[in-house]
């Protein structure tokens, strides 16, 4: 089993991905480097894009909980 495959399996138990914010933006730009380099097959090329797709939702899930904490902690404007 992969590293991605154990993941995913933790994140369904748990319902909260294991990967940080972090990890995932320096994965993604790994990922970024390695496409822009070229001389990957396509399916290569394929799965990197498509781990890559993975990670951006990922850190944009991470974005988006940190924008809703960020909301909820924010005193309310309507006093």
């Amino acid at each position: 089993m992969s590293g991605q495959e154990r993941e995913q399996r933790s994140e369904e138990q748990s319902g909260e991905p294991t990967t940080t914010y972090e990890q995932a933006r320096e994965e993604l730009a790994d990922v970024v480097r390695r496409l822009e380099a070229g001389g990957l097959t396509l399916e290569e090329s394929l799965a990197l894009w498509e781990r890559g797709e993975q990670l951006a939702a990922l850190c944009q899930h991470w974005l988006d909980r940190a924008r809703e904490r960020l909301a909820a902690a924010a005193p309310d404007d309507e006093d």
